[in-house]
């Protein structure tokens, strides 16, 4: 059997090695979409990783009898048509495990960053700080702490649970929402000590969106806000996705902060990538990353780990 593995996305530096040490030779070299298919029966790979922007959807599948394995250096699978490729006999697998302290690190510097207006403030201070520091000084003079607050954590995975163990650090309260957990014990890591245990007792969807300040998702897909979900919120909500793009509905979301029932938003995923709504980007309200939740040295090498890991076990 072939030992060609095709990272389509790039690969951290520590899992290439951990695979040219098992005996395969990636290639990181980028082969544009059109050409993926074509490239991969030329070239004999008998696997192929990438994170989001390669798509391996059915066409490719079909036409690449010889591949064995896709995998996902990531969570979401969205850009991969994983039954249909199972159901052809291909593994798919994923690096679930990798990136959950990443994006609950990020989905809480996405929400100091709208607690305190840093996104707005960013702004603007290069533009007018030197001449009206004053009237800025008054415009950001109405920040919350997140302390006693209360944050709604829809979709209760690792993700979701990293979430909830910083906000716990936080002295905030934690209402989470997952259909497949009914409880969770999170061990809070604390420096000098051997840790603490606090169980959480996940709620209905309908408590959580109406009792929550702040309300994070770290869901697969699916529309899970919507207009009525948002009138359904306390007035003054934060919201936060760094889970999936279309998870809520953009248009209402605009109307949400517009009307002032939303008073900030905080967005890592869009609808339409790599190219979101403008009215988004746009959005005085709205605190953005281009999708960067996994994007941190630490955990691109545990992603590169387990995902090499994985590909040399279902090579075998």
């Amino acid at each position: 059997m072939s030992k060609l593995i095709l990272a389509n996305d790039g690969i951290d530096a520590v899992g290439k090695s951990l695979l040219e040490k098992a005996g395969f030779t990636v290639v990181t070299e980028k082969v544009a979409q059109e050409d993926l298919a074509s490239e991969i029966n030329s070239k004999g790979y008998v696997a192929l990783t990438v994170r989001s922007a390669t798509k391996v959807r059915k066409e490719v599948i079909d036409a690449c009898p010889n591949l064995k394995v896709i995998g996902r250096g990531g969570v979401g699978m969205d850009n991969i048509d994983v039954e249909y490729a199972r159901s052809k006999g291909l593994q798919v697998i994923n690096t679930p495990a990798a990136s959950s302290n990443s994006v609950a690190e990020l989905v809480f510097a996405h929400l100091f960053n709208a607690v305190r207006f840093l996104y707005d403030s960013n702004r603007n201070m290069p533009v007018t700080g030197s001449s009206k520091f004053e009237d800025l000084k008054k415009s950001y003079s109405k920040g919350v702490e997140v302390r006693d607050k209360t944050i709604g954590i829809i979709g209760f995975g690792r993700i979701g649970q990293y979430t909830a163990k910083i906000a716990l650090g936080c002295g905030m309260k934690v209402l989470a929402y997952d259909p497949f957990v009914k409880e969770a014990v999170l061990k809070l890591d604390i420096h000098g000590t051997n840790g603490v245990d606090v169980t959480i007792n996940t709620v209905s969807l309908e408590e959580l969106i109406s009792q929550s300040d702040v309300i994070s998702l770290h869901v697969p897909g699916g529309k899970m806000i919507t207009e009525k979900e948002i009138s359904q919120m306390k007035n003054g909500v934060i919201l936060i996705n760094a889970s999936r793009g279309g998870v809520i509905d953009e248009a209402d979301l605009i109307a949400g902060l517009n009307s002032g029932k939303i008073s900030h938003v905080c967005l890592d995923v869009f609808e339409n990538e790599p190219t979101p709504n403008e009215g988004l980007l746009k959005h005085s309200k709205i605190s953005l990353t281009p999708h960067i939740g996994a994007a941190t040295n630490e955990a691109q090498e545990r992603i590169g780990v387990e995902l090499a890991e994985k590909l040399i076990e279902a090579l075998k």
